[in-house]
């Protein structure tokens, strides 16, 4: 068979992509249920119910009553709207994050006379018992951080499929969670708007075919900013930077997030999540600014020919094709109307103002803990730069370009375990925190 790849050798590419493709195997298979009809029936866990992923998730359920049923959910402290959740879909486990959580769930679902009551629990158990509920045959990897790792691996471990929506599962857990995918058959399917398309243009594309993958990025706040307008403004008006900074002009998202997409280090993340999803080599993922959002991503083929996937930026999409992958459900959205649209354009980033971006393929070509200590330090000085402590929007990538050089003496690429893992993001975190409060105590960060 053909090799994947620019170079046609295979080097640089990972041998077991998470996501159903580039096999003769995942051909076969997508084949295989695609011939079995949209007459189907989808058991599932949504872990996270009550944030973004999760409510959008049901949102798709009560589109599809006949396709979806929920069997548990899992969320934070919301409580009211878990207990609305929970009289409507009747899951079987109903996770929150505290105990005092859990317990005004039940008192709320007594009072508001559940004829169903699910089993209530609570914590890192909790979400362990609606991950691994055995009449699911889906998870829904909604819940943010590394608190997602646990409960996907064990799921895994059950023959699970996973509808991801966690980024943290591969950019830190891809040493290790890829391994257990191909040693226990289960299909990885991505749920964020750029891996799914990415998804959906590979399919019926036949192994060694994919030659590179082009991600596209909206290019955050500051993109209409020139690199000298946007490092003036640091230094001249650091408040309007982080006011900007923590508003997305094109999707509606959490402040993480948004920020991220500012610096564009969620585009670098994504290079890495792409890596583990599809295998391709980081030499052979590109990235290339996209305002409009309407282009999701792209592949080319050996033969030069470009596949993309389009549509309006709506969460439900990706998500709907996670759960009912390799079908194609009909669903009450509004088409996408190019001649509404007019024009689409693309640009390539620019590298000195968004130092993000390198910094993301420099952990991912380094492999093994590297990107987990990429994560945890992007994670924490985002944080940081959101509590308004005193940081500059300039200090995230040098914080993050810190943790990275510190870590290179204990970096760990083979044998890794998901103990390494966690060890590393702990580690990376604590290490920004101290290296942000010495900047806020005047003192100037050395790389």
């Amino acid at each position: 068979l053909p090799i994947s790849g620019s170079k046609g050798t295979g080097e640089g590419w990972y041998n077991n992509p998470a996501a159903p493709v580039d096999s003769v195997e995942s051909l076969e298979l997508t084949v295989k249920e695609a011939l079995k009809g949209t007459d189907f029936k989808k058991r599932l866990s949504i872990l996270g119910s009550t944030g973004s992923i999760g409510t959008q998730t049901l949102d798709i359920v009560d589109v599809c009553p006949d396709n979806f049923e929920v069997d548990a959910l899992s969320a934070g402290t919301n409580v009211q709207l878990m207990a609305e959740q929970v009289m409507k879909y009747n899951p079987k486990v109903a996770s929150l994050s505290t105990p005092e959580a859990a317990k005004e769930l039940k008192e709320l679902l007594v009072k508001e006379g559940c004829s169903n009551m699910p089993d209530i629990v609570h914590g890192e158990e909790g979400i362990l018992e609606a991950a691994t509920i055995s009449s699911a045959d889906t998870v829904v990897t909604g819940i943010v951080g590394a608190a997602g790792l646990q409960p996907t691996i064990e799921a895994i471990k059950l023959k699970k499929d996973i509808a991801l929506a966690n980024k943290e599962t591969l950019i830190s857990g891809g040493p290790v969670i890829n391994p257990l995918v191909a040693e226990h058959g289960i299909n990885m399917l991505p749920a964020d708007s750029e891996h799914s398309a990415i998804f959906q243009c590979l399919q019926g594309v036949p192994p060694g075919a994919l030659r590179r993958i082009i991600l596209t990025a909206s290019g955050g706040a500051f993109r209409d900013f020139s690199k000298e307008d946007l490092f003036k403004m640091c230094e001249e008006d650091p408040r309007a930077v982080q006011a900007k900074a923590t508003t997305h002009p094109n999707w509606d998202m959490g402040a993480k997030i948004t920020l991220d997409s500012a610096t564009m280090m969620n585009k670098g993340l994504e290079v890495i999540e792409a890596h583990y999803l599809f295998g391709a080599s980081y030499e052979d993922i590109d990235i290339v600014v996209h305002p409009q959002s309407i282009v999701h991503s792209m592949i080319e083929t050996q033969d030069t020919s470009c596949l993309a996937q389009l549509g309006w930026a709506d969460m439900r999409l990706p998500l709907v094709y996670s759960v009912s992958w390799p079908h194609r459900l009909r669903m009450p959205y509004k088409p996408l109307d190019l001649a509404e649209l007019s024009t689409l354009t693309f640009k390539k980033p620019d590298r000195e103002k968004y130092p993000c971006i390198d910094l993301a393929y420099a952990a991912g070509n380094a492999g093994g803990t590297m990107t987990a200590v990429l994560n945890a330090a992007n994670e924490e000085a985002n944080e940081r730069f959101r509590a308004d402590i005193g940081l500059g929007y300039l200090d995230i990538p040098k914080l993050i370009e810190g943790a990275m050089e510190a870590h290179k003496e204990d970096l760990k690429t083979t044998d890794v375990s998901l103990d390494d893992i966690l060890s590393c993001d702990i580690w990376a975190r604590q290490h920004v925190r101290d290296a942000a409060n010495k900047i806020k105590e005047g003192e100037t960060l050395m790389v």
